[in-house]
């Protein structure tokens, strides 16, 4: 299995910034999001991705959000041996990402 791409809060920031289109997925549970996620991220928490893949595009590139980026790791090397190839994890997950927020 490929390594799984990591995307930094800093970089994801900027992709966004130029208006990339990617799709963002947070796989916290719902009282985790109930503190905020990144504008225009889909909620699927990490334990119904198996039985929700069919919302997850195969043929875009998916950046998967955590708190820290352990469990959205974990959901890419999951989808991986189904043939998603073009997942990414925000690495450091919303706690980098609250960090680098622009004042």
């Amino acid at each position: 299995m490929n390594p799984i791409t990591q995307i930094t809060a800093q970089e994801l920031r900027q992709r966004l910034a130029t208006g990339e289109d990617l799709v963002l997925i947070d796989v916290r549970e719902d009282d985790e999001v109930a503190f905020g996620m990144i504008s225009g991220a889909q909620h699927i928490p990490m334990g119904e991705i198996p039985q929700r893949t069919e919302e997850i595009p195969a043929d875009a590139e998916v950046v998967f959000i955590c708190r820290s980026g352990a469990r959205s790791q974990r959901v890419c090397e999951y989808l991986q041996q189904f043939g998603y190839n073009s997942v990414a994890n925000l690495s450091g997950g919303m706690i980098d990402w609250n960090e680098t927020a622009e004042d």
